[in-house]
């Protein structure tokens, strides 16, 4: 079995001023905590479609985006709770009724994530 080396180096051609200065620059772990969980959150495909679906529609309630996703409530509700829990989406309430909306910060990654394939939120009036 040959060992494919073609991602080492046989010589040391770092720049140390260069790199000291990529490494100051760098987040602290703190930092990158929120981002990586809030990536982690769109890693799944049915809270990466639940959130697609508040990126087109902008503000919905658990038991609409159930039914325009095709998940049971119960799911759905489980979902909305990792996305909050990542920053991704905001809630409030109106009545009985706990409407969902993707925060600025969600908005940005999905559309990001999503790219051309994404639609701005539905303008209701």
């Amino acid at each position: 079995m040959s060992v494919d080396r073609a991602d080492e180096c046989d010589l040391l051609c770092l720049d140390l001023p260069h790199a000291e200065q990529i490494r100051a620059g760098l987040p602290d772990l703190p930092a990158v905590e929120p981002a990586a969980a809030a990536a982690r959150a769109l890693g799944d495909p049915t809270r990466l479609t639940m959130a697609a679906a508040l990126y087109s529609g902008g503000e919905l309630c658990v038991c609409d985006l159930s039914w325009v996703v095709g998940q049971a409530q119960n799911l759905t509700s489980h979902h909305l709770r990792q996305l909050k829990h990542a920053g991704m989406v905001g809630s409030r309430r109106d009545g009985r009724l706990v409407m969902y909306s993707l925060t600025e910060r969600g908005r940005m990654l999905v559309g990001a994530v999503l790219g051309t394939q994404a639609t701005p939120a539905i303008v209701r009036g």
